[in-house]
C-alpha cells in the first residue's frame, strides 16, 4: 500500500547524507511526515491549546500554575496525537493487503509506504516528546525520558527498514490514551469522583491492559522469534551487499524525482538490503522493547491504585486517640466512671504525579 503523503523533493535530498549515515534507507522517503508531525504537535502545544483552553475554560485553565499548564497543553498534545495515529494504524492494518500477506522474514525486512507513514508520524511524534522532556526534565523526569528515548529508537530502526510491519502493531498501545488523558482532565476540572471519571476509568484500565499488557506483550513474543531467527541467518555476500545498495539508492532517487513506472512502495523487499541484523541492531531494539513493556506494567499498577483512590469513601484514620476519665458516687452508692473520648481524623489526599504522564 502507498503512502498518500508522497515525499518532498527538497526535504528528501536535504536530509539524504544524514540518512546515508545512518543507514535509514526510506527516511528520505518520509521526512517530510517527521517534520510535518513534530511541528504540527509544537503548535498544537504553544499556540492551539493554550488558545481553545482558554475560551473553553477560562477560569480553571488561567488559575494553573505554570507547570500545570505545560501538563494540561502536553496532554491536549497527546489527546490529539493518540486520535490520529490510532485511527491511521488501524486504516493501514485493515486496507493494507501486502502488509496482511507478509512472512517472517519480511515482516523483519519488509516495507510499505502506508507502514512506512505511521513510522514518520509516530517518529515525529516521539522527537517531539524528546524535545519537550529534555526541556523539563524536571517536571517530567527520567522515566518519561527513558520512554521518549526508548520509543524514538525504536520507530526510527523502522526506516533501515527494520521490523517496518511492527510499527502499527506497537503504535496502538496509544488506545489507551485517550482515556488516560481524560482522566487527568476531570481531576484538573474538578470532577474527580464524578460517574463521567467512573467510567472512563474503567475504559482506561480496559484499554491499558488489552492493548499494551495482553496485545504488547504476545506481539513483543512475535517480534523477539523473527527478529532473533533472522539473527541466526547467514549474511550475504559482500557482493550482493553492494549491488543491493545500489539499487536501493537508486529506487530511492526514482521515487523522490517521481520517476518510478511503478512505486518502490509496491514492492515489499525493495530496500531489504542483505537480509542480514546485526548483535548491535537486535539487542537494541529488543532492549528498547523491554524498557517500554516494562513501563507499561509499573505504569499500570500505578493507575489500577490511582482509580482506587479516585472512588475509595475516605477512611476515619484513628492517630491520636485521648481518653479522659472521671469517678463518682451516686447517692445511692453506686459507682459512675465517665469517658471523654477524642479522635482526631486525618482526610485523605491525592498525589499530584499518582497518574503516569501520556506516552
Amino acid at each position: 500500500m502507498r503512502d498518500p503523503f508522497p515525499p518532498i523533493p527538497l526535504l528528501s535530498k536535504a536530509i539524504q547524507p544524514f540518512a546515508d549515515y545512518f543507514s535509514l534507507t526510506t527516511l528520505p522517503l518520509h521526512i517530510h511526515e517527521v517534520i510535518g508531525a513534530f511541528v504540527g504537535y509544537s503548535l498544537i502545544n504553544t499556540v492551539i491549546s493554550p488558545w481553545i483552553s482558554n475560551k473553553l475554560f477560562p477560569v480553571k485553565y488561567n488559575k494553573l500554575s505554570p507547570d500545570r499548564k505545560l501538563s494540561w497543553d502536553v496532554h491536549v498534545v497527546s489527546l490529539c496525537q493518540s486520535t490520529l495515529i490510532n485511527s491511521l494504524a488501524l486504516y493501514v492494518m485493515f486496507i493494507d493487503e501486502e502488509r496482511k500477506n507478509m512472512n517472517s522474514l519480511e515482516r523483519v525486512f519488509g516495507y510499505t509506504g502506508a507502514s512506512g507513514m505511521i513510522q514518520g508520524l509516530a517518529a515525529g511524534y516521539f522527537l517531539w516528546d524528546l524535545y519537550v522532556t529534555l526541556q523539563n526534565i524536571q517536571a517530567f523526569g527520567y522515566g518519561m525520558l527513558a520512554h521518549a528515548m526508548s520509543a524514538l529508537l525504536v520507530f526510527s530502526f523502522g526506516f533501515r527498514p527494520f521490523v517496518n510491519y511492527y510499527g502499527c502493531t506497537f503504535i496502538l498501545y496509544e488506545l489507551s490514551s485517550p482515556f488516560l488523558n481524560f482522566h487527568w482532565f476531570f481531576d484538573k476540572l474538578d470532577m474527580t469522583g464524578s460517574k463521567p471519571q467512573l467510567y472512563n476509568g474503567i475504559m482506561l484500565l480496559a484499554t491499558f491492559f488489552c492493548c499494551r499488557l495482553v496485545w504488547g506483550t504476545y506481539q513483543s513474543v512475535r517480534v523477539y522469534q523473527d527478529v532473533w531467527a533472522i539473527m541466526h541467518r547467514q549474511p550475504a555476500a559482500a557482493s550482493l551487499h553492494l549491488d543491493t545498495f545500489s539499487k536501493q539508492s537508486a529506487a530511492v532517487a526514482d521515487a523522490i524525482a517521481g520517476n518510478s513506472a511503478v512505486p518502490i512502495h509496491d514492492n515489499i523487499m525493495q530496500f531489504a538490503g542483505e537480509e542480514y541484523v546485526p548483535i548491535w541492531l537486535g539487542f537494541t531494539y529488543l532492549g528498547s522493547n523491554v524498557v517500554l513493556n516494562t513501563l507499561n506494567f509499573y505504569w499500570f499498577g500505578k493507575m489500577v491504585e490511582t482509580v482506587r483512590k479516585r472512588f475509595q469513601p475516605p477512611k476515619e484514620e484513628r492517630n491520636r486517640e485521648k481518653v479522659t476519665t472521671s469517678r463518682s458516687i451516686k447517692e445511692n452508692g453506686m459507682h459512675v466512671v465517665s469517658i471523654d473520648e477524642t479522635v482526631e481524623v486525618r482526610r485523605r489526599n491525592f498525589a499530584e504525579n499518582d497518574v503516569p504522564p501520556p506516552s
